[in-house]
């Protein structure tokens, strides 16, 4: 395991030297904007710089059910949690020995973090939530063999989780960090609505508003339900839309505020170690010794709006531009992120997500890869000028269809054919966001997490939060306003709780290294 992570960390440098290096433009040359990653208006906190590290596919119980207690079996790495560590929502008595579910929750070893997929569409996590009484897991969303591991459990795989031997550093942040046991997707459903609900708030605006490809339903009632592809980026190759209406990004630019949407693989022109280049450059998780893509087209929210959009993947014309708006509009690769790091120009505001084999989705990626590009990111971000005011947020688009045993609030109905939670074309009430059906939420709940020097310590945030309240955070900390138009950010909790902005002394040089293999801290 040494090996993987000592590569990946080599090549992000290696990648970051050769961009620095071949540009026209340096530190020096930049304007006051670029330079300090700053523009517009000034932020409301300290915080001036959000990075959104935006994995895939998790429940918060998949990651979180026992913690912070782990096993610690011998030959794996061992977590012991600090005194005075706050309990979590998590599993615990009967929800572990007399589960509702057909099959009790269960450990997952280090061994087995390369899993199958499960179902996360979003009528079968309505039918498995069953009228909230999420008891229906196996018969709706549990996926077995055959062509992916299931260890014997069939369909209920879905039941299992992994502990502080496995999710090491996600474990190790939140005891230093914080983190929220109450946050959920916005709406149910699988990548492309989670990824769209993040940057608007607002799935519905879909052209065409009513698209099946061979009987799946991607958009109903102009809303994105399922993962159709952005139209007119050169990777999509299947059925696609379009989405109407503004997005985080059209407001930051009003403002003057730099950011970027950093993704691996977007940059067609690099040729990877297996010489896959282009639209397929890829790379095998040794973990799963599954071949991936590196840049997933549905998961790049931006392409589909016209307004921020890159459909031909334009790079940005000098690494000082990465940021500031050009032929690149704002949409990178993750190896433009580590390039603006060392040339002092970072974002306000950056997205981030990994190549495919790193991104943590079960079947083509594991927690064992996504650990490595999570803590070779944080690291790399802790060593610079820019920690001492940056934040970054760890959350995830959706939860695979893993268990989890928390009920959401269901804030928005809807009343399609794709909607089953309380029966037959029913999911709540009804619509209530600017009356546009398709969207019902909450969905299920997912880890979220914040590690800046500003986070609190070992604290865990019950607030009532969702993925669109990373979109309220921007809005407010650089006063951009709304999106309008029924997004959820009208309703979405607030993150501020997680924070302690009131003792910046204690604040300014806290950071956390840690290993990319074990997860573990560094020298430990």
């Amino acid at each position: 395991m040494r090996a993987r992570s000592t590569l990946a960390a080599a090549a992000i440098g290696a990648i970051t030297i050769a961009i620095v290096a071949g540009s026209s433009a340096t530190a020096a040359d930049n304007s006051e904007m670029a330079k300090h990653g700053q523009g517009g208006k000034k932020p409301k906190t300290p915080i001036q710089h959000l990075v959104v590290i935006y994995q895939e596919n998790v429940s918060f119980d998949h990651y979180f059910a026992t913690y912070p207690k782990a096993d610690n079996p011998a030959g794996e790495p061992a977590f012991t949690a600090k005194k005075h560590t706050p309990t979590v929502n998590g599993l615990s008595g009967a929800l572990l020995t007399n589960n509702p579910n057909a099959t009790n929750p269960f450990r997952l070893d280090r061994s087995q973090a390369s899993t199958c997929d499960q179902d996360h569409e979003y009528t079968a996590e309505q039918e498995a939530f069953n009228a909230l009484k999420m008891d229906k897991f196996l018969e709706f969303v549990g996926v077995g063999s055959p062509g992916c591991p299931d260890y014997g459990f069939g369909a209920g795989l879905t039941m299992g989780y992994f502990d502080g031997n496995t999710v090491t550093a996600f474990w190790n942040y939140a005891q230093h960090f914080a983190m929220n046991d109450n946050s959920f997707g916005t709406t149910f459903g699988p990548s492309t609505p989670g990824a769209i609900n993040l940057i608007s708030g607002n799935t519905n605006g879909a052209n065409p508003p009513d698209l099946t490809v061979n009987g799946e339903i991607d958009t109903i009632a102009g809303s994105v339900i399922a993962d159709p592809q952005p139209t007119g980026d050169v990777c999509t190759t299947r059925d696609n839309v379009t989405m109407s209406g503004k997005n985080i990004g059209d407001l930051l630019n009003a403002n003057g505020v730099t950011w970027g949407f950093f993704e691996g693989g977007f940059d067609l022109t690099q040729t990877n170690p297996d010489g896959s280049t282009g639209c397929k450059r890829s790379h095998t998780s040794t973990v799963t010794n599954v071949k991936k893509g590196d840049y997933i087209p549905h998961h790049q929210p931006f392409q589909y709006y016209a307004s921020t959009a890159n459909p031909n993947h334009l790079r940005p014309t000098s690494v000082s531009a990465i940021g500031t708006t050009d032929q690149a509009n704002h949409q990178y690769d993750t190896t433009d992120f580590f390039a603006a790091l060392a040339n002092g120009n970072m974002p306000s505001v950056s997205f981030l997500k990994a190549a495919g084999y790193q991104d943590g989705h079960a079947f083509y990626s594991d927690p064992l890869d996504e650990q490595t590009f999570v803590v070779n990111t944080i690291n790399t971000i802790e060593k610079t000028p820019e920690w001492k005011s940056t934040a970054i947020i760890i959350l995830y688009d959706d939860s695979d269809g893993w268990y989890d045993h928390q009920a959401p609030q269901i804030v928005n109905g809807s009343t399609t054919d794709a909607d089953a939670l309380n029966g037959p074309g029913k999911c709540g009430s009804g619509p209530q966001l600017g009356n546009a059906q398709g969207r019902c939420g909450y969905g299920p709940r997912l880890p979220f997490l914040v590690i800046s020097p500003y986070a609190r310590l070992n604290f865990v945030d019950h607030s009532l939060t969702d993925q669109s309240s990373v979109l309220r955070f921007i809005e407010d900390n650089w006063k951009t306003g709304g999106i309008g138009n029924g997004s959820f950010d009208q309703i979405a909790g607030k993150i501020d709780k997680m924070f302690n902005f009131e003792r910046p002394a204690h604040a300014k040089k806290r950071a956390l290294f840690l290993d990319p293999d074990t997860g573990l801290v560094a020298g430990e």
